[in-house]
């Protein structure tokens, strides 16, 4: 079993030995450490998994303990167990792939969480998400009325609550107020080409233009379309006898991978913002 402690705030000397120190008073034996300092910003990040089995304190006796501690530098922290199964909501359109995968991954126990509803504001995904005997919850998205639509859609975010909310290829543009609400819990998942390559038929415009790199970013949703921290990127090489389906069928991979090890990282308190950046400490 293990605990994680996950801090950051503004740097100053002797913030990894103060924080070790109150681990190893409580009987915490360190088992992972991550920490970085940010000289530009004067910040200070880590993330340290504990051996629950040597702790002498509940999990609650010892967030009371550390309080004081985190008041006094300053920080924004957690502690939390990393058994515990994280909830998640993911919004889907028509394209399945990024959910197909995630499906996969949760299935086979590679991805630990549980997966509270699937919402979509089309049918097509029904089928694959309800052999899986998840709810699947079609929120269709009037373009008259869009204000309308999305309320209905915040309603579930607000009773969820979930840890987690990922846009696997959701084709709508989230609302800055939801955004803002749920601020550090909305991921997306987006090729590459943004803003070289906006609007339809991307794929079809960049074989035009004889690209050699495609990708996928995967982001934190905010207010500003598509300008949010960035958790991961994954590019691919594209040759010149690649067609226009080849570079949707190779950036369908890069959004697999991205999106795959954003969601893990995400859930494992890997994740660590500070304005526009996240600082990851990957597995």
């Amino acid at each position: 079993m293990t605990t994680l402690l996950r801090l950051s705030c503004p740097d100053r000397v002797g913030l990894l030995a103060r924080i070790s120190n109150f681990v190893a008073q409580y009987g915490g034996n360190l088992i992972e450490v991550h920490q970085y300092t940010d000289p530009a910003a004067g910040w200070f990040f880590t993330r340290m998994e504990i051996d629950t089995r040597t702790l002498l304190v509940d999990l609650g006796s010892l967030r009371q303990a550390f309080a004081p501690i985190a008041a006094e530098l300053q920080a924004e922290w957690t502690i939390r167990t990393a058994e515990k199964r994280r909830k998640v909501l993911v919004l889907v359109s028509k394209l399945g792939h990024c959910l197909a995968d995630l499906l996969w991954r949760w299935h086979s126990g590679e991805l630990n969480f549980e997966i509270a509803a699937v919402i979509s504001n089309h049918e097509d995904l029904r089928p694959m998400v309800e052999r899986e005997g998840l709810e699947f919850c079609h929120l269709p998205v009037d373009p008259r009325d869009k204000p309308a639509s999305f309320a209905k859609v915040a309603e579930i975010f607000r009773f969820v609550q979930p840890d987690l909310i990922v846009l696997a290829r959701y084709m709508q543009i989230i609302p800055a107020e939801i955004c803002a609400e749920f601020a550090g819990r909305i991921i997306n998942i987006h090729h590459s080409f943004l803003p070289s390559f906006v609007g339809a038929n991307p794929y079809q415009r960049a074989w035009q233009r004889g690209v050699k790199l495609i990708g996928a970013t995967c982001h934190y949703a905010t207010p500003e379309l598509d300008a949010g921290p960035i958790i991961d990127q994954e590019v691919i090489r594209v040759e010149h006898f690649h067609t226009p389906d080849d570079l949707m069928r190779l950036g369908r991979d890069c959004e697999r991978l991205a999106l795959a090890r954003s969601v893990r990282w995400h859930l494992a308190d890997r994740v660590l913002l500070h304005g526009q950046r996240a600082i990851v400490f990957r597995d």
